[in-house]
């Protein structure tokens, strides 16, 4: 059974930081990607950044870049999500995701397993 578990979610006062950490466990996802994606109250899903368990390519939303790093550990079969600088805006459930089709990375209907969520709240 293929299982994503977050953690490392919070309350942050705006300007903070947080990590995240998604341990899969079931089998390996090396041929594809995995992704973080976040959705706020009212608002719809949005992907948030991507890597390549293959070669670490990594991939990122124009509202985090140069905030939010994204990094693996193969040997873990763990991804992270390192947020600094975070905002209110980017308060979230913050899901991982596991894809399982060659599509763009930003595509959440490519990512076939899911974690449960982890929340962030971020201050003002």
């Amino acid at each position: 059974q293929v299982q994503l578990v977050e953690s490392g979610g919070g309350l942050v006062l705006d300007g903070g930081s947080l990590r995240l950490s998604c341990a899969v466990s079931g089998r390996t996802f090396s041929r594809y990607r995995m992704g973080w994606f976040r959705q706020a109250p009212g608002k719809e899903r949005e992907a948030v950044a991507a890597i390549s368990w293959s070669d670490g390519s990594t991939y990122y939303a124009g509202s985090v870049k140069g905030r939010f790093t994204i990094s693996r550990d193969n040997a873990k079969n763990t991804v992270y999500l390192q947020m600094n600088s975070l905002k209110p805006e980017d308060t979230a459930v913050y899901y991982c995701a596991a894809q399982i089709r060659a599509v763009v990375w930003y595509y959440a209907d490519g990512y076939g397993y899911w974690g449960q969520g982890t929340q962030v709240t971020v201050s003002s």
